[in-house]
């Protein structure tokens, strides 16, 4: 029947316009492989969400930190007003499947002028008599007193007006499925900003525990190289030692102090960021901290790629824009057909008021309205290709989606191994040059050797010990990383669940009618 209908409006604006209602979909599939690279193929159930897997690193104040973001962060309560912005057009959307009633009243007083109705004045011998004229009188002021006599009406009217568009090719259904799933994108999309925050709240954490392990070993190397330079005075004032071996020393304990002020400004900052991550002032956030070498390292399973799709918001938003936006194609090409309207009306109407309330006084009116567009500018086929181009962009932005998901996870599954061999091998440098930097300052206290080979141990220690730290940290953001990529604790269960609000929502009784 919409063929046949789409065929009679093509003939109808014959030579006024050309219709093109063919649409030929994108191709949407894309298969995800059976495994990743980097991981054994095997099904994996999803992983913990938000504060429970930061449980998983041992950390309670960490654990603390995350549950207090989900409560205040400012970019999760944006994306809940965001929700019930949604939610509420939706309702707007909807509203075209409900017919339209209104109580109205009217009162209305008017004057029409004499002027209007008649082309002469009227002359009426009697006013001259009232004005206490005689017969004979009277002709002489009939010039005078002709005018034009206005005439005044009352009106009164109090009914009920109502309407309702039948919806036949389900133009307005259609932008209702289009609004429902955007609210349903919404809350997907309050997920990933969720799951987002999670991840930088930690991130933060770690860099905090970083900086304040950098700082301690910048400090316990400043020890170590200040008690040399103290053994150096010693042997300056006795001439066993020169003002070169001193300088040099001097030069290594000055550099290693320099690299203490970037530290704690990394430190502070590192703090700063974490309280406006948690919705709050800088000055009112305690942050006790402690060393990365006390955090558990969890275990992550990444399962199937299938399965992470599944477990993904940020996939079943780009899936519910796209459903949404064919939606819209669909309602975009039904503004091609016919549309028909009922119009209603019942209340009473007098034109004085104390017969208003009388039977006599009812009044009614039914009727409908058929309107078909024919020709206008072509703005209804620049609308419906518009629709079309964007249904186009979201198919590509839901593919790009499910590719970022399945890369996202390889790239993070490639990051937890690097960084782990990094740590090992950083743990066997750091205990080497420790065991060369004693076996240094041994030897120098012998004069086996000189002060230059001392400050290259002592800086190659520095650095093997720093680049541990930096490694530890690599491999706990590896984690992060990699708890972002599997979708943070989302499921299909998740996804049902907010489905089910948004339905909720829907059919909540939300203002004074229902």
């Amino acid at each position: 029947m919409q063929a046949w209908a789409s065929t009679a409006i093509c003939l109808a604006a014959s030579g006024l316009a050309s219709c093109n209602l063919d649409w030929e979909k994108p191709e949407l599939s894309t298969v995800p492989p059976e495994r990743f690279l980097e991981a054994r193929p095997k099904s994996a159930l999803p992983i913990p969400a938000g504060s429970d897997f930061a449980r998983k690193f041992g950390s309670k104040e960490l654990a603390e930190l995350t549950a207090r973001a989900l409560d205040d962060n400012l970019a999760i309560a944006g994306a809940m007003a965001r929700i019930d912005q949604a939610d509420a057009r939706a309702r707007i959307a909807s509203s075209a499947l409900w017919p339209s009633v209104g109580l109205g009243a009217a009162a209305l007083r008017a004057q029409t002028p004499g002027t209007v109705l008649s082309e002469t004045p009227n002359y009426n011998p009697s006013q001259a008599i009232l004005q206490g004229a005689g017969q004979q009188k009277a002709a002489e002021l009939a010039e005078n007193l002709a005018s034009f006599s206005a005439v005044r009406n009352n009106f009164f009217a109090l009914g009920l007006n109502a309407s309702y568009e039948i919806d036949f090719w389900g133009k307005n259904q259609d932008a209702s499925n289009a609004a429902r799933l955007l609210a349903n994108a919404s809350r997907f999309d309050r997920d990933v900003i969720e799951i987002a925050t999670m991840a930088a709240v930690m991130n933060a954490y770690f860099l905090v525990l970083a900086a304040q392990d950098q700082l301690r070993i910048a400090h316990e190397h400043v020890r170590i190289a200040e008690q040399v330079l103290g053994a150096f005075t010693a042997r300056l004032e006795k001439g066993a030692a020169t003002m070169l071996d001193y300088g040099q020393q001097a030069a290594v304990l000055a550099g290693q102090k320099a690299t203490i002020p970037p530290l704690e400004q990394t430190l502070r900052q590192t703090k700063v960021a974490l309280a406006v991550l948690l919705g709050q002032t800088p000055e009112t956030l305690e942050i006790k901290g402690g060393s990365m070498k006390a955090l558990r390292y969890p275990r992550l399973d990444p399962g199937l790629p299938s399965e992470v799709l599944l477990r993904r918001p940020d996939v079943a938003e780009a899936e519910a824009r796209l459903a949404s936006q064919e939606f819209s194609v669909l309602r975009a090409r039904a503004a091609f057909f016919p549309s028909v309207t009922l119009n209603g009306q019942y209340g009473l109407q007098s034109i004085v008021l104390r017969n208003l309330l009388r039977p006599e006084a009812i009044a009614w009116e039914l009727g409908s309205n058929l309107a078909q567009p024919l020709f206008d500018g072509f703005a209804l086929q620049g609308q419906y290709e518009l629709e079309k181009a964007r249904f186009a962009e979201a198919a590509a932005f839901y593919k790009q989606r499910i590719l970022s998901a399945i890369g996202d996870t390889e790239s993070a599954l490639i990051a937890e191994k690097e960084t782990a061999k990094s740590v090992k091998i950083g743990e066997e440098a750091v205990a080497a040059s420790k065991i060369a930097l004693d076996a240094a300052r041994a030897q120098l206290l012998e004069g086996k050797i000189d002060v230059i080979t001392l400050s290259t141990v002592q800086t190659t220690y520095f650095q093997y010990d720093f680049s541990l730290t930096q490694a530890r940290l690599a491999h706990l953001n590896a984690a992060v990383s990699l708890y972002q990529a599997l979708g943070g604790g989302w499921s299909p269960t998740t996804r049902n669940a907010e489905i089910a609000r948004a339905n909720a929502a829907y059919e909540a009784n939300k203002g004074p009618w229902p």
